[in-house]
């Protein structure tokens, strides 16, 4: 595997930070939207239009909304994930990862597999994991490689669109949600035909994603485990991971933060209201009660059950906000690359390319292909659906092609090029101690195997 490690030693020596790769694509949007604005206007007066569509797509109300809701998905996945029962699992779990290769199957099949309930939890739960192989073969003296493991616990963000999180199906499942987009961004646009909602059992529980998932969750372990086996390996020297529960004089402690009862109480009724409140949707055999609001508050609910009281719940939040302060920062500067993209006409310049050399066979594949380009641009599947979601309504109506099928197209391509856009890699890097440029030479990897099982179920069904 030459190319794997010229790959890693290019990388390693030209890649910038993801924080300066955001300024980098801010840059050239910038530039884009200055040359290719629809109209005939000057340039000067272009560039003027751009950087105040930059600065409202920054601070756009419902932007921060959804920014709010997915920070609160992450940050509370990692509190789960920091709990002593999840960490005894994977420590349990960590006990069979006894050399390189079945590290990198056991991290990439439980990552992927957690990150189908949900992404953050998911991203979380792959970085401890990783920190625990890597403490686990220093005290063994066991010889791995620590980038690629790291890149494994980073493949659940190649599939979580396809999962229970994923934004734009969970969004299209809404009540008139199709509607309610087309007629936000086409003011002229004659609403024909277009369905109520687009159900979960025609996207996610879709007999394509089934076929799509069974796939990523056996040959995406199989294939790391076969070139864990060609890629150097050594030995690290790991300090262990800070427990969030650290020994405390528990005097200092006081009332409802140290009582273990009330916070179990607290947690079971979240728990319990957030039940209650989908047996009515499951019940006429519904899947909509599943948005990022029911999403949080289950989770909300869970974390204060597992955590012992209301003090190590807050430690844990606390830590988890500090492991994801990089994507924070970032999220504005991804908002305002929306907004240029979205208000200059970039975005339908860009789609409509690919919608005028397609065909009813050929567009969930150009779909696929543009989403994927697109995330790299901005990289939130919710805000991609908002911009995007429009132009694939439309096209799919006009061509009388399957709406749910361009949806998990969409979802497939955004989800592929996370492997290549380190945003969401932020708060893994913060856990595991490694840089960007480390994992990508492996996460390229597992992008292009993760392209050919997506494209697979694409053409298949």
């Amino acid at each position: 595997m030459k190319i794997i490690n010229f790959i890693e030693k290019l990388f390693n020596k030209i890649l910038p930070s993801p924080f300066s790769i955001g300024i980098f694509l801010t840059i050239v949007s910038i530039i884009l939207s200055t040359f290719f604005y629809g109209g005939n206007s000057p340039l000067k007066t272009n560039f003027k239009l751009t950087i105040k569509n930059w600065e409202n797509g920054m601070w756009d109300p419902p932007l921060l909304v959804f920014c709010f809701q997915m920070m609160l998905m992450l940050i509370l996945g990692y509190s789960l994930a920091k709990c002593k029962l999840i960490e005894k699992l994977i420590s349990k779990i960590s006990i069979i990862c006894n050399n390189n290769s079945s590290s990198c199957f056991y991290v990439c099949f439980f990552s992927i597999l957690i990150s189908y309930l949900n992404w953050g939890l998911g991203l979380i739960f792959g970085a401890i994991f990783v920190k625990k192989i890597g403490e686990s073969a220093t005290k063994k003296n066991i010889l791995i490689n620590y980038p690629l493991i790291g890149a494994c616990g980073y493949s659940g963000l190649l599939v979580w669109h396809g999962g229970l999180s994923g934004s734009a199906p969970i969004k299209a499942a809404e009540n008139n949600h199709l509607i309610n987009i087309m007629s936000g961004v086409r003011d002229n646009y004659q609403i024909m035909n277009l369905p109520i909602k687009i159900s979960l059992e025609d996207t996610i529980f879709s007999s394509m994603n089934i076929f799509v998932s069974i796939l990523t969750l056996t040959i995406i372990p199989v294939s790391v485990y076969i070139l864990s086996k060609y890629v150097k390996v050594k030995r690290y020297n790991f300090k262990n991971i800070n427990e969030i529960e650290k020994k405390i004089e528990i005097s200092n402690i006081h009332g409802f933060d140290n009582s273990r009862l009330i916070s179990k109480i607290m947690g079971f009724l979240i728990i319990c209201v957030s039940t209650y409140n989908s047996i009515d949707y499951v019940k006429i055999n519904s899947l909509d009660f599943i948005n990022p609001n029911f999403i949080n508050f289950t989770l909300l609910g869970l974390c204060i059950f597992f955590h012992n009281n209301f003090y190590y719940f807050l430690k844990s939040i606390e830590s988890g906000i500090k492991s994801c302060s990089g994507i924070i920062i970032q999220f504005p500067l991804y908002f305002g690359i929306m907004g240029i993209m979205k208000f200059s006409g970039l975005i339908s310049l860009f789609s409509n390319f690919f919608v005028s050399v397609s065909s009813a066979f050929t567009f969930p594949f150009y779909t696929f292909l543009s989403a994927a380009i697109i995330n790299i641009f901005i990289p939130s599947g919710g805000g991609q659906w908002a911009i995007q979601g429009p132009i694939i309504i439309e096209t799919a109506n006009q061509l009388n092609i399957s709406i749910s099928k361009c949806i998990m197209a969409l979802a497939y391509g955004d989800q592929v090029s996370n492997m290549l856009q380190p945003f969401w890699a932020l708060p893994l890097l913060g856990i595991t101690g490694l840089k960007a440029k480390e994992i990508l030479p492996y996460s390229l990897f597992l992008m292009i195997i993760g392209s050919m099982i997506f494209l697979l179920g694409l053409m298949i069904f």
